[in-house]
């Protein structure tokens, strides 16, 4: 069955409206407490779930309306505050919590927000478990709000301060052997989102000297021309100060994406590459197998064969590298978007994990830059098609007869992707080869077809 409410990357929305409404918030919350209550059978303590936020000025609230369904359901809610949703995932795995909420909208404008739900592993709930809330959560109706009050406040009997200091120090664990970070000049991008205090405090107890932009959130400035979509910036700052390298967060800190010292952007491709190189070099990358997904560079492809390594595809989203990534058992993967998985030292694409991970290797091995020097970037394209409905791409003959035709055209050289978004009412296009005019020419025949089959 399909979900109505839950994407690629939980339920998102515009706040105060449906299903980001108050009345669906607080079956969210009913629905994940009663499934917690039904997974906990013959225990004796009362479940906990761990609630986390990002800046937006619309999170206390949307906190508020899960957390009343949650105590409606009989589970204690626990606050955190401010701080990134790999932090929670961590918090919840480490620390013996029954699930944790994360309110962000990762890389969107402020205006729009999300609820995204992490089991007791730390890890997103599996398809099955979410489509079984959305039973719950669209049958449930409203009987349930007289029990529920109209404000409530969340883990006082919790100290936030301290849930964040021990994520810190998970991250300070995690810096390879040999790494050296005292006096190393960093540039921090916070987007203005959940990363702003946390990764400049970070870096700074490493002994890194940092130049933080775009950390003194407002509640409307989050991802606002900054961050991890807009890295401009944060290269040109780099140059300007002599870092050693730079970093730019998204929203929620869960993707990072870097600039070498000589201004050289640097996205998911090229860390899996310096990573990938640099664990097999250890023996510690398992199975000389890395996992991206379809939308990662050809080029990323060669030049990790060069070093004896293959890339296996995933469908675009973390939830489905890691998925890839536990079935074939590897322990390196990610996107091109800056979500990376380092499987042994957290179970979701963390983005300070990852800083600290390069941050690590460029003081180890030298400029990011000579790590990722072969690495040849094909001319890539992508086109997002807003469409009307969403039925499967084999179905439409226009369409599958000109993907026939690029697929033939560019042979080896070159790969096409069709694919719908999960969370927005899209139809992406994807061209890479080697020939620039190739890709304009295929990208814009494939999105003609797609406009005239279910163009919105």
């Amino acid at each position: 069955m399909a979900k109505e409410l839950f994407g690629t990357d939980g339920v998102r929305g515009l706040p105060g409206t449906y299903p980001l409404d108050d009345a669906t918030l607080e079956r969210v919350g009913f629905a994940l407490g009663d499934y917690l209550h039904s997974q906990s059978t013959g225990r004796k303590n009362q479940p906990r779930v761990l609630i986390g936020r990002d800046t937006r000025e619309s999170g206390p609230h949307i906190a508020e309306r899960i957390s009343a369904g949650l105590e409606t359901a009989g589970v204690a809610p626990v606050s955190a505050g401010v701080i990134t949703t790999p932090g929670v995932a961590w918090l919840v795995s480490r620390e013996g919590f029954s699930a944790g909420v994360v309110i962000s909208a990762s890389h969107n404008p402020y205006h729009d927000n999300g609820v995204k739900l992490i089991s007791s592993s730390g890890m997103k709930f599996p398809d099955a478990v979410e489509a079984g809330l959305e039973r719950v959560i669209l049958s449930a109706g409203d009987a349930h709000r007289q029990q529920l009050p109209s404000k409530f406040k969340i883990g006082a009997q919790w100290d936030a301060e301290k849930l964040r200091r021990d994520y810190l120090d998970a991250l300070r664990s995690a810096v390879l052997p040999r790494a050296k970070f005292a006096g190393m000049k960093i540039v921090l991008d916070c987007a203005n989102g959940a990363s702003s205090e946390l990764a400049p405090e970070l870096f700074r107890s490493l002994g890194a000297k940092v130049t933080a932009i775009n950390h003194t959130p407002d509640g409307r400035n989050i991802n606002d021309g900054c961050g991890s979509l807009h890295p401009a910036g944060m290269q040109k700052r780099v140059v300007e100060v002599g870092a050693a390298l730079g970093v730019a967060f998204d929203g929620d800190a869960d993707r990072a994406i870097f600039s070498s010292a000589s201004g050289r952007l640097v996205d998911g491709d090229g860390v899996l590459l310096a990573a990938g190189r640099y664990l097999k070099a250890a023996g510690k990358l398992k199975s000389d197998v890395i996992v991206g997904t379809t939308m990662a560079n050809l080029g990323l492809e060669r030049a990790l064969a060069k070093s004896g390594l293959k890339l296996a595809r995933a469908a675009v989203g973390d939830r489905y590298v890691l998925e890839e990534m536990q079935r074939i058992g590897a322990n390196l993967g990610g996107e091109q978007s800056g979500h990376i998985l380092f499987l042994d030292d957290a179970t979701t694409g963390d983005g300070m994990l990852t800083a600290v991970k390069i941050a690590s290797l460029v003081s180890i091995e030298g400029p990011l830059d000579d790590l990722i020097r072969d690495l040849k970037i094909f001319p890539q394209k992508i086109v997002n098609v807003k469409v009307k409905t969403k039925p499967p791409i084999d179905s439409l003959p226009e369409v599958v007869q000109a993907l026939k035709n690029a697929e033939s055209a560019l042979g080896n050289s070159g790969r096409v992707v069709l694919r719908y978004s999960g969370t927005e009412p899209l139809a992406r296009v994807m061209v890479e080869a080697e020939d620039e005019d190739d890709v304009r020419h295929w990208t814009e025949s494939l999105a003609f077809q797609i406009r005239s089959a279910i163009g919105a």
